[in-house]
């Protein structure tokens, strides 16, 4: 039979250890940290849609032999009023995602941009492009949907009157890999500025979970991985302002965290490590930061400006 006395204990007991366990998963020592984070209710809120006009958006479809038999849909955001040619930020869809999904009512991406521009960052366009689930890098199918966006999407974008000289790149998830290693293989000279938020990466072939699935990643084996992996190449974006995003409550955070803190020293990167899950709810609520933060970056880069104040490893972006 519970007493009154054993129902308190019993409480203050529950509830010491709920804070303990609240305190472990904040310090990353517990195991399964995304799942107790989310169950404690420690994600954080999650963003809202911009309720503004969008600007207008252009879309069509690319046939590339880098992608053989899959026509890809892709998409061009300008912010409302817009005239002229603009710089162009090049943005990539996560794992199960496509353009349609950016451009949808859940995630918004043409209302961020709208209300981006309005509050005072100087325009540019995001233009985004199908990629299927390929981790835009070369896939076992013989498929490199990395190479049909420096190739062939940019070359078009280039046609559609933007400045794609040097342009920045944005991405989520899967996208956020593949704009890391974009970047890498661009370098300074074709890239001013790039943002990853929730990069699928690991600190390693042996953290990686879906070692040896080429149905997942093309990671076939542990050189294919090696090759195409970016840690540890982090001096291939020397010259870039790079910005890494990610919820402390996802699964990628604590490679992500030594990604950055990893660069060399004196590198333009910062890293914005907060509260949050692996999806939607926590990319929303950063966005309005990144489109501000790249729009100090890429409309100066692309007019031969000045690309804005460096920040090395983990910390609050400058304003």
């Amino acid at each position: 039979m519970l007493t009154r006395r054993g129902a308190i204990v019993g409480g203050l007991t529950a509830t010491a250890a709920a804070v303990a366990a609240a305190v472990s998963v904040e310090h990353g020592v517990l195991p399964g940290r995304p799942a107790v984070q989310s169950l404690l209710g420690l994600n954080g809120e999650p963003g809202v849609v911009p309720d503004v006009a969008a600007g207008p958006v252009e879309q069509g479809v690319l046939e590339s032999s880098h992608r053989p038999g899959k026509p890809s849909d892709w998409a061009v955001l300008r912010p409302p009023g817009s005239t002229g040619p603009l710089p162009v930020v090049v943005a990539l869809h996560g794992h199960g995602d496509t353009v349609a999904d950016l451009l949808g009512p859940s995630f918004g991406l043409p209302q961020y941009l709208a209300a981006a521009v309005a509050g005072g960052t100087a325009p540019y366009a995001i233009a985004a492009i199908d990629g299927g689930d390929t981790y835009w890098h070369p896939d076992p199918d013989g498929s490199d949907t990395g190479a049909m966006v420096i190739d062939d999407f940019l070359p078009l974008l280039g046609s559609q009157g933007l400045l794609v000289d040097r342009v920045g790149l944005l991405g989520w998830s899967m996208g956020g890999y593949g704009v890391l290693r974009l970047a890498g293989l661009l370098g300074a000279a074709r890239v001013s500025a790039v943002v990853a938020t929730s990069p699928a990466i690991w600190d390693g072939w042996t953290t990686h979970p879906l070692q040896g699935d080429p149905t997942s990643e093309g990671f076939v084996d542990e050189a294919t991985y090696e090759r195409l992996g970016v840690r540890g190449k982090q001096a291939q974006l020397d010259g870039i302002a790079v910005r890494v995003d990610c919820g402390t409550g996802d699964a990628f955070y604590p490679a992500a965290r030594h990604y950055v803190d990893d660069f060399p020293s004196g590198s333009d990167v910062v890293g914005h490590f907060d509260p949050g899950a692996h999806g939607q709810d926590y990319w929303r609520r950063v966005l309005p930061s990144e489109l501000a933060w790249l729009g100090r970056r890429v409309p100066a880069a692309a007019t031969g400006g000045a690309t804005g104040s460096t920040t090395t490893g983990s910390g609050d972006d400058p304003a």
